[in-house]
This record gives C-alpha cells, sequence and structure tokens, in this order.
C-alpha cells in the first residue's frame, strides 16, 4: 500500500485526468529498465529519502529487515571504493550511487524464546530480502523519471573487497549491490520480458 500511494502522488503531480491506481503500478513496473548514462545533475534529498523509504517498505523474512544504505553523492571518492570495477563511467555520471548492503548476523531474541535477550543468529534468508529491497528501490527510481541500473556487488571478492574497506562496514555486513542512480535522456526503453511458455498451470 505504502508503494501504491507514493506511484499514486507520484501520478497526481503530473496532473493525470483520470488516475487507475492498478494502471499506475503496472505501468511503473513495465516500465523499468536499466539505464547506463546520466548528466550528473544531483537528486534532491527529499527524492532520495522517499526512494529509500520504498525500499525498506520490502518483505523480509522473519521480519528481520538485513538491510542498509550507504548514499554517495562525492565521485572523488569513486576511484578507491570502487576499484577495478568497470562500471566506473555510469558511476561518476550518476548523480548519486546507493549501496545495499546486507548485515548477515540478525541480533535478537530466538523464535524458542521470543522474550529472552538478544542473540546473534545467522540470517539464512538475507539474499531473498535484499532481492526484493533491490527491486523496491528500483521501481521508485522509475517512479520519480530519474535512471538506475542494478550493478552486482555480491558474490564477487575483488568487488567487494575495496568496497567493504573504503565504507568501513562491519565484518558480518555484505555490499550487496551498487546502483547508480540519475537524470537520462529517456532514450533507454524497457524490455518486454513477457513468455507464456514460462507458465505451467497445475504443473510442470
Amino acid at each position: 500500500m505504502a508503494a501504491a500511494a507514493m506511484l499514486f502522488g507520484a501520478c497526481c503531480e503530473k496532473q493525470c485526468d483520470t488516475i487507475n491506481p492498478t494502471g499506475v503500478v503496472m505501468d511503473n513496473i513495465l516500465s523499468r529498465k536499466s539505464v547506463r548514462s546520466y548528466n550528473g545533475e544531483a537528486i534532491p534529498d527529499s527524492v532520495m529519502e522517499n526512494i529509500l523509504r520504498a525500499a525498506m517498505a520490502a518483505p523480509s523474512g522473519r521480519d528481520w529487515r538485513p538491510w542498509s544504505f550507504v548514499v554517495l553523492t562525492d565521485k572523488s571518492q569513486y576511484d578507491s571504493i570502487f576499484e577495478g570495477n568497470h562500471n566506473m563511467q555510469k558511476f561518476k555520471e550518476s548523480g548519486a550511487i546507493v549501496v545495499i548492503c546486507a548485515d548477515t548476523i540478525h541480533m535478537g531474541p530466538t523464535r524458542d524464546n521470543p522474550d529472552g535477550p538478544d542473540v546473534a543468529q545467522v540470517n539464512q534468508l538475507w539474499r531473498d530480502d535484499m532481492g526484493a529491497v533491490t527491486e523496491n528501490l528500483l521501481l521508485a527510481v522509475e517512479a520519480y523519471g530519474l535512471g538506475a541500473c542494478w550493478t552486482a556487488c555480491y558474490p564477487y571478492a575483488e568487488t567487494m573487497a575495496p568496497v567493504k574497506r573504503c565504507l568501513g562496514l562491519p565484518a558480518s555486513v555484505v555490499p550487496y549491490a551498487v546502483v547508480p542512480i540519475g537524470y537520462h535522456d529517456g532514450t533507454t526503453q524497457p524490455k518486454d520480458k513477457w513468455d507464456p511458455s514460462r507458465v505451467h498451470n497445475g504443473r510442470w
């Protein structure tokens, strides 16, 4: 509902004469694309906050919410943070970069003792949660008319190492994805990925 409300509000800002919330949500999902070039314009803080709010509205196994975000705008740091990453050009053209991080250890009471003390527990579902939170972020970016590109950090050790070191991430925290966000020229078009042969009714 929160994501739908945000999208509804975005459409209202465009002064739509007739608004169909279902259509707005579906159009947003089907319009999402991977944008790889930007004009470098800064992204307003209020827009970035709403994008991150949408990201944090993602579902989470056991409601552990392992996500954290590092928002970067200082391009002079990028060479050290993303050392050896071939995506450097689009990183530097973006208005901001969001490094989506996952804490693989959850501190909290156990299921067997919900009123007990916090205990360190391995989160076996963090990868699922991070896929959901990243997709939410990308859809929010699309709703604001911005572009983004999901670039993998995890599971590549050579890519994760400088990010983890330069950003001072705790030992249990994994840099999952690096997402440049920015204003673009609108030439990139979404891909139609619908394939009815992938749908099996009743059984495979």
